[in-house]
């Protein structure tokens, strides 16, 4: 009853503190009223972490710091919010770019966040606290903390980043989560944890953590804003205008709901922890001298049952063995027989009865020569003797026995001496060995025809094995084909100890090594392509594939082939030759077709340009000389020099097209021009950063750079549909590296096939250039492309 008393009151209290407050004035302007009445509805995009939002599955409603904040200013501004909530901040920022969201709060202002949202001026200000156990009393001075004292922060986080920059002293330790945190200060693996206040707010409630208690803020206050979707600009001053209105009383008060640190609670206080302990160590010591009275009563009377319940449980035991014995005997899969010196047989199993097509009794004081017909009586004597003589060590040999009906049997027989009481017997333990004998012929079979394969294989058949774990592993068969492919016989392969490892080139025995080894090692499967010499010397191409295959207990075989692929790999070092030249062709073709771009480029530019000069000096010359003898002849002479300022224009874009001057003033300038012109002319915002001092850079290399940096703009005005370009350039070591990167709408690199010319270009003239091109691109996340090319 208490419970559902103090939950009712829980519920009025939440119900009071989330209820509507009194109207407040917000000076909003005429516009802005407007623009607020045409947008009544909001979509509330929250990150369900408590305390700042949770979802009450009782109430079936969402409670929290950033509802109640949001229910304020929705009555204040009189419009209607619809709720979702989501697991993480990538999560919502996810909605906001599919336009699920227009309005998030409890947000903190990263240069990330400013792409996708406007936001609020602060309207929350939580403090990351530095938490201890309460045994630690007074303040701690963060700069005064020594080695000695590690301290659990989550990493990464961007207090983690302040406490480094801030206190050198500190050593940090970092765990995943605030929690993980408190418990690494109760587990003393941590003197101190750096928790934010609404977190030790929401923790601190919780038993496992009612003994810490806040020693010193950290200095670095967490900043809450409301964020709001970019595309209604109107939206972020009304909010700053609602936050101002809203009275400081109203915000303390939410601050004291859900971030406040609870006070330490009467059941915490040492006294009444010990006045209890005293009441319940005195009940115990009474109930302990009660139990110690009624054991003593009952000791006799347990003693008597027990000898009583031994003496029962023994009989029952033995005769339990007995019946299994003998049901073990009889349901065997192995006939047992024993038989006395005269070679008489004593007693049978039912299995042996079967074996030997016997009736239930009908082995029984039969002679041994009856199932043997060469066992005489002289051979039986012999046996016995070995067998007693050997005691304890059993007698092992196939035989194969008469049925009743007269067939045949092959048994595995064992002979084991006995002492009964005051017998001797020789235990006889039959096994049927025909299935094995036939598995054993099958096999013989199969040997025989795998050998056969192997023979007649285009290759050299093998298999490496592992006999154990951590055994040396070494070839247990070599196919009969390596005579055909490299001279040497299977038997002088495996003899010498010379395996395939003796027959590789010694340049190629590092690689051949290193693969081998990191298959052993891995169990897996194992694949090298190299040189190997035959007999006579000569240099062939082999390609070695085994796959692995484990047997249990650490025992690993490797079955494998080497193929002869000379022919394969004198067609693909000749192909690889040819792609080589063709790609030197490619690059001197380029070389050429720059030279005759700046060759025709300063051709126009200087000599049409000459011809321009001269024309429009002629038509002023006519403008001076007959202009004022006919009206119409003025308006033919602005028309001609407006025709002639037109050619000078299009002289100069021809000249820029063909090779831009600006290429003489350095690679870095050259690209501050193009991101200038590519922004000029698509109103797409570019970013671009390179060094004031860059390494000399050849002539050919610059243009090449900047014919990526052209087609990779075409590319993002083409397909991208991005709003920034972002142009890093700078020195890494020996090379020069060219980064492009767009927050467009990004694609999949391995569904771009071949007909994409214009990434196979770039590709093309990076390895002309001697450097590497990589393109990192997932869709609707943007596309990044980096070129490296070395300096020399």
């Amino acid at each position: 009853m208490i419970r559902w008393l103090c939950l009712l009151v829980c519920c009025c209290l939440s119900l009071a503190a989330v209820a509507s407050p009194e109207p407040v004035e917000i000076g909003l302007s005429a516009e802005q009223r407007t623009w607020l009445a045409e947008h009544r509805q909001w979509r509330v995009g929250v990150v369900l972490q408590a305390p700042y939002a949770q979802q009450d599955r009782r109430l079936r409603k969402l409670s929290g710091a950033n509802v109640e904040l949001m229910e304020w200013l929705a009555g204040a501004l009189q419009v209607e919010l619809q709720w979702h909530g989501y697991a993480d901040t990538a999560e919502l920022e996810a909605a906001r770019r599919a336009g699920q969201v227009d309005v998030a709060p409890g947000l903190s202002q990263t240069p990330a966040g400013l792409r996708l949202w406007l936001f609020s001026d602060p309207y929350l200000r939580v403090p990351h606290l530095l938490v201890g156990e309460r045994s630690v009393g007074a303040a701690v001075d963060l700069e005064r903390l020594g080695g000695d004292e590690p301290v659990a922060v989550r990493i990464p986080s961007g207090v983690a980043d302040f406490l480094r920059g801030t206190y050198s002293n500190l050593r940090l330790r970092p765990v995943r989560s605030e929690r993980e945190a408190l418990r690494q200060v109760l587990d003393r693996q941590a003197r101190y944890a750096v928790v934010d206040e609404a977190q030790f707010s929401r923790l601190s409630r919780e038993a496992e953590f009612a003994d810490l208690a806040v020693v010193a803020d950290v200095g670095l206050p967490q900043l809450l804003r409301v964020a709001s979707r970019r595309d209604w600009p109107q939206l972020a001053p009304i909010l700053d205008s609602a936050l101002r209105a809203l009275p400081a009383k109203e915000l303390e008060q939410l601050r004291n709901r859900w971030l406040a640190t609870p006070q330490p609670r009467l059941s915490e206080a040492p006294g009444v922890w010990q006045n209890l302990s005293l009441v319940l160590v005195t009940l115990l010591l009474v109930c302990m001298l009660l139990i110690a009275w009624q054991r003593r009563q009952l000791q006799g009377l347990e003693r008597r049952l027990r000898d009583v319940r031994s003496t029962l449980e023994q009989r029952e035991l033995a005769e339990e063995a007995l019946r299994l014995t003998q049901f073990s005997s009889d349901q065997s899969t192995v006939g047992i027989l024993w038989v006395n010196w005269d070679s008489h047989v004593r007693y049978a199993n039912r299995t042996a009865e079967q074996m030997l097509g016997y009736e239930t009794g009908g082995v029984v004081e039969r002679p041994l020569s009856e199932f043997e017909p060469g066992l005489n009586m002289d051979r039986w004597l012999n046996l016995w003797r070995r067998a007693r003589g050997n005691e304890g060590e059993a007698l092992h040999f196939e035989s194969e026995c008469r049925r009743a009906d007269g067939s045949r049997l092959p048994v595995d027989v064992t002979l084991s001496f006995l002492r009964f009481r005051q017998a001797e017997y020789l235990v006889v333990y039959l096994t049927d060995v025909t299935e094995r004998r036939r598995a054993r012929a099958a096999l013989e079979e199969s040997e025989a025809r795998l050998k056969g394969i192997a023979a007649n294989v285009p290759g050299l058949v093998f298999r490496l094995e592992r006999p154990y774990a951590d055994a040396p592993v070494d070839f247990a068969f070599i196919g009969e084909g390596s005579g055909a492919l490299v001279g040497y016989s299977a038997a002088e392969l495996l003899d010498s100890g010379r395996g395939i490892r003796g027959l590789v080139h010694p340049d190629d025995q590092d690689g051949y090594w290193s693969s081998q080894q990191a298959a052993l090692d891995a169990d897996r499967d194992w694949h090298w392509q190299g040189r190997i010499l035959t007999r006579d010397g000569e240099q062939r191409w082999a390609d070695i594939k085994a796959s692995a295959r484990s047997l249990g207990e650490g025992r690993t075989v490797w079955d494998g082939v080497v193929w002869d692929i000379s022919d394969n790999k004198r067609i693909e070092l000749e192909l690889a030759d040819s792609r080589e030249r063709l790609r030197e062709l490619s690059a001197h073709l380029e070389s050429v077709r720059e030279e005759e771009k700046a060759r025709i480029a300063r051709e126009v530019h200087d000599e049409l340009g000459q011809v321009l000069t001269v024309l429009k000096l002629e038509t002023s010359m006519c403008e001076l000389a007959y202009a004022s003898l006919d009206s119409g002849l003025q308006e033919r002479l602005d028309s001609m020099k407006r025709l002639i300022a037109q050619l000078f224009q299009l002289v100069r874009d021809v000249a820029t097209a063909l090779r831009p001057p600006i290429l003489d003033a350095g690679i870095a300038s050259a690209i501050e021009w193009q991101a200038r012109r590519f922004e000029a002319r698509t109103q797409i915002p570019c970013l671009v950063e390179v060094p004031e001092q860059l390494p000399v850079l050849a002539d050919a290399k610059a243009i090449g750079l900047f014919r990526i940096l052209q087609e990779a703009l075409t590319n993002v005005l083409r397909h991208a549909e991005a709003h920034t370009v972002a142009l890093r350039l700078w020195p890494d070591g020996d090379t020069l590296v060219l980064e492009i990167a767009d927050d467009g709408r990004g694609f999949d690199p391995a569904t771009v096939g071949g007909g994409s010319f214009g990434l196979v270009g770039m590709r093309e003239r990076v390895l002309m250039l001697g450097g590497h091109l990589d393109i990192v691109s997932r869709p609707e996340e943007g596309t990044t492309l980096t070129v490296r090319v070395p300096l020399e």
